[in-house]
């Protein structure tokens, strides 16, 4: 099964947080064995903030382990509107939010999304499949 990952799982592994590393560690080992895992330009500058070189992120994000893919107008899009709904709703962010991008391009490939944060997600993308703490692997 494929599955795109997000950057909390991956940088929870990379500083070991106390309360998410053991979780996301477990089930990032899980799904990068069962690849492939995809990554985006979006997951990609969310690890890159918590790097100082070019070179850091792509040790934490080696292409034999992720798959990266450009972003499709189609995930764009329905980012967008998935933002257009937030602000009808009264979220008060003015620009896209990086869940929705990462949410958008998820569906648009048609995978799971290995993540700890799912109320955005189930909000915006209820059809998107999500593996959470709460759901665990499957």
């Amino acid at each position: 099964m494929t599955v795109f990952v997000d950057a909390n799982v991956i940088l929870d592994v990379a500083t070991a947080d106390p309360q998410w590393g053991h979780w996301s560690s477990a089930q990032l080992m899980h799904w990068l064995n069962a690849g492939p895992v995809l990554i985006n330009a979006i997951v990609y500058g969310e690890i890159a903030f918590a790097c100082h070189r070019i070179e850091d992120v792509d040790e934490l994000l080696p292409p034999h382990l992720y798959d990266y893919r450009p972003m499709p107008r189609e995930a764009s899009f329905l980012a967008a509107r998935a933002h257009a709904a937030y602000r009808e709703r009264g979220g008060t962010r003015a620009m896209i939010l990086p869940d929705f991008l990462i949410g958008a391009h998820a569906l648009v490939e048609r995978c799971a999304l290995l993540t700890r944060d799912q109320r955005r997600y189930r909000q915006a993308f209820p059809g998107l499949r999500l593996i959470t703490p709460s759901r665990g692997v499957g």
